[in-house]
């Protein structure tokens, strides 16, 4: 091991044992139910933001049976407020699944993980590092910054994860891995605020497109709408939203293609 290694590994343990967040919820379980629920949520979601949803959201739902039996209505009205509401509906098929193929237990398994809707091979590789301790290697933002921030600060050239990966593969602690990527995660998040941003040099970085205005935001809007409606009729939906009819119906249309809505007779509804 390198002294770089040594060094680099002394400062993220320095940081969490002295700063970390050791009291946030998902922190203090190692049920990976509970922690997969947090995976879902903190995608691209701020950690204020996310506690309250989390503990309402379980205290609703608190295994994986009482969300596979959940509607879908019932998820997205406690997951308002979080934002891409997408990963609601895909956390509660992974529910479904898990509970149809595997008895209602996690499977300790990346490679199965991300088989399931919404996990890629980096969440899947961070509900197995949390959940169950194991030593896996991943990459995220937080992790992204951290790495290019110590080790690429000269490099002229746009930085792969490849690269990267192979440094997070050198440094990740074989005993305690679940501590050692907490340690990260805060690591990150206090580099954010004293750098600018190092995942700017990343071959990945892409700038995040504008929520207000955007189909993003109309997609929502509809589904609060219809959250206060057992059923309405797209005219009705059009004049609510002051906007070009279509471009509701095409919205509409993205959100009968990802299993939220039906239509029939220009009635639109909750699929059940």
């Amino acid at each position: 091991m390198t002294e770089s290694i040594k060094h680099f590994q002394k400062v993220i343990w320095d940081y969490y044992k002295k700063y970390g967040r050791h009291d946030l919820p998902w922190r203090t379980t190692k049920d990976p139910y509970k922690i997969l629920v947090s995976e879902y949520m903190l995608q691209q979601t701020q950690v204020a933001r996310v506690i309250p949803k989390y503990e309402a959201f379980l205290k609703a739902f608190p295994t994986f049976q009482s969300l596979a039996k959940a509607s879908v209505p019932d998820v997205l009205q406690l997951w308002q407020g979080l934002g891409y509401n997408r990963r609601a509906l895909y956390l509660k098929k992974t529910a479904e699944l898990v509970c149809e193929k595997y008895k209602g237990v996690l499977p300790k398994n990346p490679n199965i993980l991300v088989e399931f809707p919404g996990i890629g091979p980096n969440t899947a590789a961070a509900i197995c590092a949390y959940s169950f301790n194991m030593p896996v290697v991943f990459i995220e933002t937080n992790i992204r910054r951290i790495f290019i921030h110590f080790f690429f600060q000269k490099s002229r050239k746009k930085i792969s994860d490849a690269d990267i990966l192979k440094l997070v593969a050198e440094t990740v602690d074989e005993i305690y891995p679940r501590e050692w990527y907490w340690a990260l995660m805060d690591y990150g998040t206090y580099l954010k605020t004293q750098v600018e941003n190092p995942n700017r040099k990343s071959k990945h970085y892409t700038k995040q497109s504008k929520f207000k205005g955007s189909d993003r935001e109309i997609r929502g809007k509809i589904l609060r709408i219809l959250l206060k409606n057992n059923s309405i009729s797209k005219k009705k939906i059009v004049v609510e939203l002051e906007e070009e009819k279509g471009r509701v119906e095409r919205v509409l249309a993205t959100l009968i293609k990802d299993s939220f809505i039906k239509e029939k007779k220009d009635i639109v509804t909750f699929l059940k």
